[in-house]
């Protein structure tokens, strides 16, 4: 959606620590399209099932909220990098995560691109793993930090490149080392010859033990964010 002056750019996240109760996974499916709860059905392990359920139920009753249309009659489609869409020519830019027990959407008004990633912040990541993903500078600022500083770090810049990516709809495509970030009085800023000013990049507080990136692009500087703890209101009560 392009932003225009009647209607400045805004972001909604919302965070989800989702119930593990079958019943209410019962429930969420009641709202999912028919080739959602087929891939649902896929899934080997439980836990995968629950996260996705869980984020397209999220993702479905926010933008439901959002244009006014019942969750189930959504239209979602992926493009042909296999970025979620919503159909109409109106519809709101949108990004799903989840990690381990957290399920987060963000909802844009005006924003051209937004993207957003979730993790948890005591997940390991071998050294080979950060040189792969890490420009020369963020790896030389790893390097001076002590241990956990350095590890908490190292997960939040993966977190930062990987809503960037997403927003783009690119995924791992694009080598995530051209991505670089520093930080400027705590807010981390893309770093670079090619950096574009319209784009603008938060950690969210999480309410839990997770790091939460959001990626957003407007032409008009940062957009109004507002984060809230989802409450699923419509489930049975235990």
């Amino acid at each position: 959606m392009q932003q225009s002056d009647n209607h400045p750019a805004g972001i909604e996240i919302a965070l989800w620590q989702y119930s593990n109760n079958e019943r209410h996974w019962n429930c969420w499916m009641e709202s999912l399209s028919q080739e959602e709860r087929d891939r649902a059905a896929t899934y080997r392990f439980e836990g995968d099932r629950a996260s996705f359920m869980a984020g397209r139920y999220l993702l479905r009753r926010l933008l439901s909220l959002s244009i006014g249309t019942a969750p189930g009659e959504l239209v979602l489609s992926a493009d042909k990098d296999g970025k979620l869409r919503l159909d109409g020519r109106d519809a709101p830019q949108f990004s799903l995560a989840n990690a381990d027990g957290l399920v987060t959407v963000a909802v844009a008004s005006g924003c051209d691109h937004v993207g957003i990633d979730c993790e948890r912040i005591d997940v390991e990541i071998e050294e080979a793993a950060v040189a792969s993903y890490c420009s020369g500078d963020e790896r030389r600022w790893l390097a001076e930090l002590s241990a956990r500083e350095r590890a908490q770090a190292a997960v939040a810049l993966w977190t930062l490149k990987e809503s960037h990516l997403k927003a783009l709809g690119v995924g791992l495509r694009e080598d995530p080392r051209n991505i670089a970030f520093a930080w400027k009085d705590g807010v981390p800023v893309m770093v670079g010859g090619d950096r574009d000013r319209r784009w603008h990049h938060r950690l969210i507080e999480s309410g839990s033990r997770h790091v939460v990136a959001l990626a957003a692009c407007s032409q008009s500087g940062l957009p109004g964010i507002s984060t809230r703890i989802f409450q699923d209101d419509s489930m049975p009560s235990e």
